[in-house]
């Protein structure tokens, strides 16, 4: 279950941004909570582990930077929007790492892009995914997983920790793997985006140019499309 807060002052503008967090979670069928504070010390008094915050910053009593950096310690992964008419606090929002910087008034479209970059990352950062072997079962986050590599009719999973055959074909990981963050250049390989450090024409190289994968011409437009699409939304 998503959990999301909005941390504002102004209610109108609560109600109006709520409503297209709801359109955008309902339409991309996620389950969600979404809870709604006027200042910093209301959200940190009663903190749960929200997964996403719109954050104002300017607010009686605690500021939104002030409030950002308090979060961020708490939860690393948190998910947070600068939502703000004052430019000149950006530099400042960005050393505590915010996922976007939105800009008062709201435009819609750009909220709408952003909020599914942001469920796309929450759901990569949030699935789990089992690796079924011949004689036991791993559970694994899918952030976590560097490239899976075709051998003999099995697959190997390389993660951050360790590697793992898995008696699931290439095909039927395609399948499993959340959309966006992961890509097929090759028949024996896909890979995680999170964790390509360049390429070129016939290889990937990944995880700090510790592991490669085989890129074919044909798919080499393709995937530099979607890396590059996946570096601007991360931005």
């Amino acid at each position: 279950m998503l959990k999301i807060a909005v941390v504002d002052d102004d209610m109108v503008f609560v109600n109006k941004l709520s409503n297209i967090i709801a359109k955008t979670c309902n339409q991309s069928k996620m389950e969600y909570t979404l809870q709604k504070y006027s200042n910093g010390m209301d959200i940190l008094s009663n903190y749960s582990q929200f997964h996403l915050i719109f954050l104002d910053i300017e607010m009686p009593g605690l500021s939104g930077i002030a409030t950002g950096q308090e979060l961020k310690k708490q939860n690393s992964k948190i998910i947070i929007f600068i939502v703000t008419s004052y430019a000149e606090y950006l530099d400042e929002a960005m050393r505590f790492h915010v996922f976007r910087y939105l800009s008062k008034p709201l435009e819609k479209h750009r909220l709408f892009q952003n909020m599914k970059d942001a469920l796309r990352v929450y759901s990569t950062e949030n699935c789990h995914i089992p690796i079924e072997s011949k004689h036991s079962v791993h559970t694994v986050a899918a952030s976590d997983i560097i490239y899976l590599e075709a051998c003999n009719r099995r697959t190997v999973v390389h993660t951050v920790t360790q590697d793992y055959e898995s008696i699931h074909t290439i095909a039927q990981w395609k399948e499993k793997l959340p959309t966006g963050s992961f890509f097929q250049p090759h028949r024996s390989f896909i890979v995680n985006f999170m964790y390509v450090s360049d390429f070129d024409h016939s290889l990937i190289y990944l995880f700090h140019r510790k592991y490669t994968a085989y890129l074919t011409r044909r798919k080499y437009t393709e995937f530099k499309s979607a890396y590059l699409l996946y570096l601007e939304s991360m931005r």
